[in-house]
């Protein structure tokens, strides 16, 4: 098959912009999602997207680290192709007072490249245990490079990260995504991968956010047995 998924971060994975964010619900039955996954303390949640046979997911997992530390790492847009899975290129556009504008090229090496230009709004307020951060991210690309011979353009994606202290070096994380991967991806396959590169993600930011430039003060507190 030419066309496989091509895993959407922003972080993702992967991109920086940000609404007035309010906390992201509890995954339930009562909008509509469902337990899909849960393995090295990631716990992975999809649901059906409207008119759509590609689905929306969300996961939970904990960050041995502060919620600013964490937070950093995913406005950090120029390091995403030193420990993101799979991306080749990654610049930051334009940083504004609430939003990063980012331009990001997704190689996985099986098939065409995929590209897409991202606005991440970022925001953050007081919390029980302090300030919770919200990186919440859509298409963008009217603002970015123009498309790529062999390259496919991704036109629409939206996520976000949701970043809650459990504790002084500690954190919640909630991501959660939809996106149209572009070319011609049957959607169980599509739906399959964008499921697995979730844990990547998980595992890319656990080991990025150890790095001394994202919180030279702080020294990471080991994960539990089942946490990491």
């Amino acid at each position: 098959m030419k066309d496989r998924l091509i895993p959407m971060f922003s972080v993702t994975l992967v991109s920086v912009v940000c609404l007035a964010a309010e906390p992201a619900k509890s995954a339930d039955a009562n909008d509509g999602w469902k337990l899909a996954t849960e393995r090295n303390g990631v716990t992975i949640y999809s649901r059906p997207h409207s008119g759509s046979f590609l689905k929306e997911f969300k996961a939970m997992g904990e960050i041995a680290a502060p919620s600013r530390a964490v937070c950093e790492v995913i406005e950090d847009v120029d390091a995403y192709p030193n420990f993101m899975p799979y991306m080749a290129e990654c610049r930051l556009l334009r940083r504004e007072s609430d939003s990063l504008l980012s331009y990001q090229r997704i190689s996985p090496k099986v098939c065409c490249d995929r590209d897409f230009t991202l606005r991440t709004y970022k925001t953050s307020w007081p919390g029980v245990a302090g300030l919770v951060y919200s990186n919440r991210w859509e298409s963008a690309n009217a603002l970015g490079p123009t498309k790529k011979p062999g390259v496919v353009r991704v036109e629409f994606c939206q996520g976000a990260w949701l970043l809650e202290p459990n504790g002084a070096a500690r954190t919640r994380a909630t991501y959660s995504v939809y996106t149209d991967t572009g070319g011609l991806i049957p959607a169980f396959i599509a739906n399959h991968f964008s499921q697995s590169a979730i844990g990547e993600i998980f595992a890319a930011m656990r080991k990025q956010v150890t790095q001394p430039k994202y919180n030279a003060a702080f020294k990471p507190a080991p994960m539990s047995a089942s946490g990491n």
